[in-house]
């Protein structure tokens, strides 16, 4: 346990900053497995508008500093392919 009023504090503000980054962590899941489930759904329009909403949900997550960028993009560009996939298949 900690002795110093300092420490304390810390404790105290190290709890409330992981309490909000799981959070943060959790919605960023949510958003990218809501995008999976609309791509794998077949509908295109439905799985490009969730797609524009999970984009941005990440690119918050991420200049927020939970994820790094480049995870981020690589999410984003691994949903954009199989929406891009998705596409293609509808088209064809």
């Amino acid at each position: 346990m900690a002795n110093s009023a300092q420490a304390r504090k810390r404790v105290r503000q190290a709890a409330k900053a992981n309490a909000h980054n799981s959070a943060l962590r959790s919605k960023l899941r949510t958003a990218i497995k809501a995008a999976r489930h609309a791509i794998e759904a077949g509908d295109a329009s439905r799985a490009a508008e969730v797609f524009g909403q999970s984009s941005k949900t990440i690119d918050i997550i991420a200049d927020k500093n939970i994820i790094h960028k480049n995870k981020a993009a690589r999410h984003k560009s691994r949903l954009a392919a199989a929406l891009k996939q998705l596409s293609a298949a509808n088209a064809a």
